[in-house]
């Protein structure tokens, strides 16, 4: 934790990137940005990251991260900051890496006995039959480093796994392949202030698809947004001691969003490091519904920005 951040403190607010979800990114970026002038930061800029982006910090004292995907919340512009010693928000190198990728994140929330649905990993080589024969269908298959649904698929039988391998094999090699289970998505943002961690209001996620892809994350109208959370009293405390857990579990600081798949288990399906900012992203609806507004919480992960985290 820094400490305050003065007004006239010159920041750099980084969107864009290299991966399959920098036009978020700039969504996100243009918002966070837009946010900080409102809020009276006078030296602030948007700044696009690309190969060269460490001479384009110099100068910089802060580094807002409204980075998404590959490059940009999985280790490696926060090993660019480290290394430029400009504090940055969000999770730093270690959690950031390990959160990007969905199978290290389970095995390392399973170290803590937190609810996972069962998986496996298909790597290059393997006999994909031979490693899910003992999972039921239908599944999804996600690319184990990739966000905003990118590469994710539903199955019900052999031939659509083989197909949705091959899809999801275009963004990552490695590739996890979990059982579907029919119950409540819901997303839970957990916030640092002042030193102390916190679970936002729980949003209850209705897509109007099959199931919470990216045009349902994307498009205006195409998913419901409950919030709170149509779930028990009880369920809700423990979703968000839950997501509590998991962010120190996993070594988070700042802000993050944890995920989960309700049934009469809630079961964790990954963190996000880098939530989005955008005008349809869950975690400004999920502040909003405690009396956060979109700026407070810029304000609040801008304060939250540090070094070796």
């Amino acid at each position: 934790m820094s400490g305050t951040i003065q007004k006239h403190a010159k920041i750099a607010v980084l969107c864009g990137g290299l991966s399959s979800e920098q036009e978020i990114s700039r969504r996100s970026g243009k918002n966070c940005y837009e946010a900080l002038k409102r809020l009276g930061y006078t030296n602030v800029d948007l700044v696009e990251v690309d190969e060269n982006i460490a001479s384009k910090l110099v100068g910089y004292e802060y580094a807002y991260n409204a980075l998404h995907g590959k490059y940009g919340e999985d280790g490696c512009i926060q090993g660019v900051l480290e290394f430029l010693k400009i504090p940055y928000t969000g999770c730093g190198v270690m959690s950031s890496a390990i959160c990007m990728n969905k199978e290290y994140t389970k095995k390392v929330l399973s170290t803590a006995g937190l609810p996972l649905i069962t998986s496996v990993l298909i790597t290059k080589g393997d006999n994909l039959y031979e490693k899910v024969k003992d999972l039921n269908y239908p599944m999804m298959v996600k690319p184990v480093s990739e966000g905003s649904s990118f590469g994710m698929a539903k199955v019900n039988n052999a031939d659509e796994l083989a197909k949705a391998v091959f899809n999801a094999a275009q963004f990552n090699q490695d590739i996890m392949i979990e059982e579907y289970l029919t119950g409540i998505s819901a997303t839970v943002g957990v916030l640092e202030k002042d030193g102390e961690l916190f679970a936002t209001e729980i949003l209850e996620l209705r897509p109007h698809n099959e199931w919470y892809d990216y045009e349902a994350k994307y498009t205006k109208g195409m998913t419901d947004f409950i919030l709170p959370a149509e779930i028990s009293e009880e369920m809700t405390k423990k979703v968000k001691e839950l997501a509590v857990k998991a962010f120190k579990t996993c070594g988070c600081s700042g802000v993050s969003r944890v995920d989960f798949l309700i049934t009469d288990i809630p079961y964790i399906l990954e963190i996000n490091t880098s939530p989005g900012m955008t005008d349809t992203s869950d975690l400004p609806a999920q502040a909003a519904a405690m009396g956060i507004t979109y700026d407070e919480l810029v304000e609040m992960t801008l304060q939250s920005a540090g070094l070796n985290k």
